[in-house]
């Protein structure tokens, strides 16, 4: 069994890995007591043979979980860092390890599943898009705020913007409230839809939309052609790395 780890800007996710199949998952907020609650969970959790972290956060932060799986299972992490290639994904960055391994690791899952060629879009504290072709190199991508760091923005820059509660999106809003969620939310959907539209014809003129993300259930609605919401695609991509170079002994 290998236990998967993905520290991502807002929370922690990890699943247990048996075989091909997730046995037993678990997440937190940045917030919680991070040492307490994975030292309780864990100790009803079967042990490991290897732990496999990707990590978007500070040394801090890894430290602790690494400190805890080891508490735990009595393992270190082997800590994926992005590299210029693996599991037959191809890097385009010329300084590869700028890439957010996150990102490496949806691409990776997308192409072992057959997904490529394929537009990537991850929606959370950022909005991150990709495109991957059917060889699986990666052609580039974008980076924005996602959208409720976009409201967050709006309110830390201005003094009068100051809504009294979470407003909803619209296509027409008569409020602050809705018109601020709704030109963020519909920002971050018109950017998924011009970045598909400008690399579809790259990628073979019809590639698949996927989109991940915590807030991917609430984006899809808003875009302008159908996608396929795929949760998980860090870990899925971090399970596809670990069997390949871990379980084989064969380090990246």
């Amino acid at each position: 069994m290998i236990l998967l780890l993905d520290l991502g800007n807002t929370r922690l996710k990890f699943a247990l890995l048996d075989g091909d199949d997730f046995v037993h998952r678990g997440a937190f907020g940045w917030d919680a007591d991070i040492a307490h609650e994975l030292a309780t969970l864990w100790a009803t959790w079967p042990a490991p043979e290897h732990v496999v972290g990707a990590s978007v956060v500070d040394t801090a932060r890894e430290t602790a979980v690494a400190v805890a799986a080891g508490k735990a299972f009595d393992r270190d992490p082997v800590w994926v860092r992005t590299p210029a290639h693996a599991c037959g994904v191809t890097n385009v960055y010329p300084e590869h390890a700028r890439l957010g391994v996150d990102r490496f690791l949806a691409m990776v899952d997308a192409f072992a599943a057959g997904r490529a060629p394929c537009v990537l879009a991850s929606v959370g504290t950022a909005l991150t898009l990709d495109a991957l072709d059917a060889t699986g190199r990666h052609l580039g991508g974008w980076i924005a705020p996602g959208p409720l760091l976009m409201q967050q923005s709006v309110l830390g820059a201005t003094v009068q913007v100051r809504p009294d509660r979470g407003g909803s999106v619209l296509d027409l809003a008569d409020n602050t409230a809705d018109g601020l969620a709704s030109g963020c939310w519909q920002a971050c959907a018109a950017l998924v839809d011009r970045f598909v539209d400008r690399t579809a014809p790259m990628l073979g003129g019809h590639p698949v939309v996927t989109l991940g993300g915590g807030d991917a259930d609430l984006l899809a609605p808003l875009l302008q052609r159908d996608v396929a919401v795929v949760p998980d695609a860090v870990l899925r991509g971090l399970a596809v790395w670990a069997k390949s170079y871990v379980v084989s002994g064969n380090i990246a």
